[in-house]
């Protein structure tokens, strides 16, 4: 199972230098789980950049994989992940997500780097 972070849906969507890096995890929609942390943050960024129109195709493709609410459990985790690790609330969540559906969580934040259950890239500027 597979969690990619809102920076890697939107590397993956711009056709990024690190897009290939997302690729495999979020074309294999059968393995793929989508917090809607993420569809928050990615529909707000294509938004603003761009238009509605497109803000909805983006989730539109980020639907076809499984979308998971943030529950108590989670957030408590996720709370708990911020705490120990010094991590941002957001980046805290995708992780106890990929933790409670035993996934990994691809991303290309360099606060999330050498922690457990992660695959990170650096990001190209």
């Amino acid at each position: 199972m597979n969690v990619v972070d809102s920076s890697g849906w939107l590397e993956y969507f711009a056709g990024g230098p690190n897009a290939t890096f997302y690729s495999k995890a979020i074309e294999t929609t059968s393995e793929l789980i989508v917090p809607t942390l993420s569809l928050y943050e990615v529909f707000k960024r294509v938004l603003q950049q761009r238009s509605e129109g497109e803000a909805l195709q983006v989730v539109a493709v980020m639907h076809q994989g499984k979308v998971v609410e943030l529950t108590a459990p989670i957030a408590l985790t996720a709370a708990r992940i911020s705490i120990d690790s010094r991590i941002p609330m957001a980046d805290s969540i995708m992780l106890a997500t990929a933790r409670d559906y035993e996934a990994t969580l691809w991303t290309q934040d360099s606060d999330l780097k050498n922690l457990p259950g992660v695959q990170f890239v650096a990001k190209v500027k």
